[in-house]
């Protein structure tokens, strides 16, 4: 069974050592909105749970090793409790706009 490395598929830029040439500037000309971006996030987590149900489908016709069903299933959870934390601070973020006094 080859053994392939878990790639952070939600964050781009995750796990790479180099740093980008281009700051972000303050117009926000260049950069992926924030909307694409928990657009993706939510696309991603989507990917990943059909992904999971392709491997249990897969699993139980015989088709596919238990072992890469329940990597599939642990890609999956962790995908959504990552996308969870994300909404909390988003959330958390929120909320801590909403208190400031104007």
């Amino acid at each position: 069974m080859a053994l392939d490395a878990i790639s952070a598929k939600v964050i781009a830029g995750v796990g790479t050592t180099t740093l980008p040439t281009t700051s972000p500037t303050l117009e926000g000309g260049g950069g992926e909105s924030f909307g694409a971006s928990l657009s993706r996030l939510v696309g991603t987590v989507e990917e990943s749970h059909n992904s999971a149900n392709t491997a249990v489908t897969g699993m139980l016709t015989g088709q596919l090793d238990v072992h890469d069903a329940m990597i599939a299933l642990q890609r999956a959870d962790l995908t959504l409790q990552f996308g969870v934390q994300v909404r909390n601070k988003l959330m958390n973020a929120y909320q801590e706009i909403m208190r400031m006094p104007v």
